[in-house]
């Protein structure tokens, strides 16, 4: 747990450098607000493809040697970013990041979820989410400290550490219980899990596929670059129907609806949560007029809220169960929404207000990555988690313009209210209502209600401590809100 937490705290911390160093490296280069906001979305146009070969790798060789190659690839991306000599070698260095940082989710969240016994898995998904929201404070406080006195390139160059971190996890840490157990142990290659076989299969399918996955990368570099202003729209569905296809022939032809509705889901998912994720700095001080020290203590009680957050998700959905504590959570959430936005004398409040939403909003998915993961088998989860989550995550992309544009007729303020709420609405209908289950039951019938919750036959392959608390008896399994796929 403390090897992936440290990871996903250093994950957080090199992401988020780009948007605090954004305006010193666009009068460096020269560039415009829009060509350097693109750097920031450089690493989105990687994550998907990144999420599935990394998670591809940790289903066939370990959950520990995706996670160390991950943190390598963002680390060392995030410090060839400290030698950039302009826009090019800069966004090349960023989508290096951005394969490693999605693969740290899809390794790392599966390397703890499947090494903690099954009763905890929520609240363990819940603390390594947690690091994430570290990494962005670490990172806020550390910007204060270094760029006045040394410049923005050595907040790149301190983010190689993370180098160090991998080292020890590759010569220190055992491999993830349930994959050493069910794959680890097979004797040939051949017996092992080939995520990418559906892909790769007959004569013409392997080119098709290169094909899609070029297209799939030029038309994202496009969207999230000046180079495809006026063609958006057009793009964005060459995007889908690439993105759709991949998940089609991954899921396969019992699979393939749940892939697709899951990838909406966390798409929805990142639509409601990353407006104010990337814009509230810009409504602290454009509609409110907050001075940079003011709008520095409402981002530390938003970072804090986040962490808290995860941290209460985790043993709210290990007590209530996962949907039923990311529904509940989220429809709470609404009470905060439109009051964060209504405050402006009081920055206590504000503060108050925002850690509150964040805590409950953003906290919450925390066990985003135990939702996922049950829907998938071991033998692929890595690389199925890795592409559903990383394909859905260009919400995150999308949102900030959405806000934007919502802006455009209207206060920020109320923009970012009305587009949190309806989204958020949206997702407590896609999870608590089950949706991707019971869209995926239509070409599966036989599907498990959860992966990582073992029917009663399956507990004499786990170790005594892990069986002794993963297989309730009835009542409690039902007071979990966690039921077993023959009891469903």
């Amino acid at each position: 747990m403390f090897a992936a937490w440290i990871g996903y705290l250093l994950d957080g911390f090199d992401f988020v450098l780009i948007t605090l160093v954004l305006t010193e490296i666009a009068d460096d280069f020269h560039l415009s607000t829009a060509t350097a906001a693109s750097l920031v979305s450089g690493a989105f146009i990687t994550r998907w493809l990144g999420g599935a070969v990394l998670g591809a790798m940790g289903d066939r060789y370990g959950r520990k040697t995706a996670m160390v190659t991950s943190i390598l690839l963002y680390s060392l991306g995030t410090f060839a970013c400290g030698f950039a000599w302009g826009y090019t070698s800069l966004f090349v260095a960023r989508l290096v990041i951005g394969l490693g940082m999605a693969g740290e989710y899809s390794a790392g969240v599966t390397y703890v979820l499947e090494s903690w016994p099954v009763r905890w898995r929520n609240r363990a998904s819940g603390f390594i989410i947690s690091g994430y929201a570290g990494g962005t404070v670490l990172a806020a406080e550390l910007y204060k400290w270094v760029v006045p006195h040394w410049g923005w390139r050595w907040m790149f160059w301190i983010g190689v550490l993370p180098v160090l971190v991998a080292l020890w996890i590759r010569r220190s840490l055992p491999e993830a219980g349930d994959w050493q157990r069910q794959i680890g142990t097979a004797g040939t290659d051949e017996e092992r899990p080939h995520p990418f076989r559906p892909l790769s299969s007959g004569r013409i399918r392997p080119w098709v596929n290169t094909a899609l996955a070029a297209a799939a990368s030029v038309a994202l570099f496009c969207v999230f670059t000046p180079v495809g202003a006026g063609s958006v729209p057009g793009l964005s569905v060459v995007v889908a129907v690439c993105l759709v296809a991949f998940a089609a022939q991954l899921g396969g032809r019992r699979g393939w609806l749940l892939y697709v509705a899951l990838m909406a889901t966390v798409f929805c998912a990142f639509l409601y949560s990353w407006p104010i994720q990337a814009l509230l700095p810009t409504y602290l001080k454009t509609d409110l007029g907050y001075a940079p020290g003011q709008v520095t203590d409402v981002m530390f009680y938003a970072g804090f809220g986040t962490m808290a957050g995860c941290w209460l998700a985790g043993f709210a959905g290990d007590r209530f169960g996962t949907r039923r504590a990311y529904a509940g959570t989220l429809l709470a959430s609404l009470a905060f929404v439109f009051p964060v936005f209504a405050v402006r004398d009081s920055l206590p409040a504000l503060g108050a207000l925002v850690f509150g939403l964040l805590a409950l909003s953003q906290g919450i998915s925390g066990i985003l990555p135990k939702y996922l993961a049950g829907h998938f088998p071991t033998a692929t989860r890595a690389a199925s988690l890795g592409f559903v989550y990383n394909v859905g995550a260009l919400g995150g992309a999308v949102a900030p313009v959405l806000g934007a544009h919502l802006a455009e007729g209207m206060s920020l303020g109320r923009a970012l209210a009305v587009l949190t709420f309806g989204l958020t609405l949206v997702v407590i209908i896609l999870v608590g209502g089950n949706v991707p289950r019971r869209l995926g039951r239509l070409v599966d019938r036989q599907a498990p209600e959860d992966h990582l919750v073992p029917e009663a036959g399956e507990v004499g392959a786990l170790p005594v401590e892990q069986a002794s608390v993963s297989a309730p008896a009835p009542a409690s399994a039902s007071a979990s809100g966690e039921v077993a796929p023959d009891s469903a």
